[in-house]
């Protein structure tokens, strides 16, 4: 194996090794989660590039179903809405493709999730302040703190690592919260009726 491979696989160990030490805030997101959407809230997700892809990741596993057959729950990944995300760039500025989706979408009891390998990415902090302040709840997963994205949510998945194992660490966590979150529903809501 060459140095470089070596070094990516370590690398991404690094990264799920952090992953792994914080199972107990995914634990509470996907219990969180659970009950929030039970009670007829929705979740919201956005992200850019690759991150935007984890983001529909998230949502399709919400509205589909990650492992059990129930019943669908409101989950809107904001990166796949192009019309909304051109038109909002071209009129307002690409800084705010997604805040002004989670203020038009964002109510008390939503979840909205966050998806950034720097932390960094302006269009995603300004969709956490957006979301704070609809009176949503907003999380982020993100790459190495301290980063302005963790600052602005209300709480953050915080990965160690370079920015593609961040991303392969992500998607792990994303299924970890989807099991969490249906391990978590009431047993009602795991029918499908």
């Amino acid at each position: 194996m060459s140095a470089e491979l070596r070094d990516h696989y370590d690398g991404l160990a690094e990264s799920l090794t952090g992953l792994r030490s914080q199972s107990p805030r995914i634990t509470r997101w996907g219990g969180v989660l659970a009950q929030r959407l039970t009670a007829g809230g929705r979740l919201l997700a956005a992200g850019n590039g690759g991150s935007a892809a984890e983001a529909q990741h998230l949502t399709a596993e919400l509205v589909g179903r990650f492992r059990d057959d129930r019943q669908p729950f409101s989950a809107i990944a904001l990166c796949a809405e192009t019309s909304s995300v051109t038109a909002i760039g071209n009129d307002y500025g690409y800084d705010h493709v997604f805040a002004r989706q989670v203020t038009a979408h964002a109510r008390p009891g939503d979840v909205v999730v966050l998806l950034s390998t720097s932390g960094r990415s302006r269009n995603l902090i300004e969709a956490a302040r957006a979301g704070r302040q609809a009176g949503a709840l907003v999380w982020a997963m993100t790459g190495p703190a301290p980063n302005p994205l963790a600052e602005a949510a209300d709480d953050a998945l915080v990965l160690p690592g370079r920015s593609a194992n961040v991303q392969e660490a992500q998607l792990v966590a994303v299924h970890v919260l989807c099991k969490a979150f249906e391990a978590a529903l009431p047993a009602a809501d795991r029918r499908v009726s």
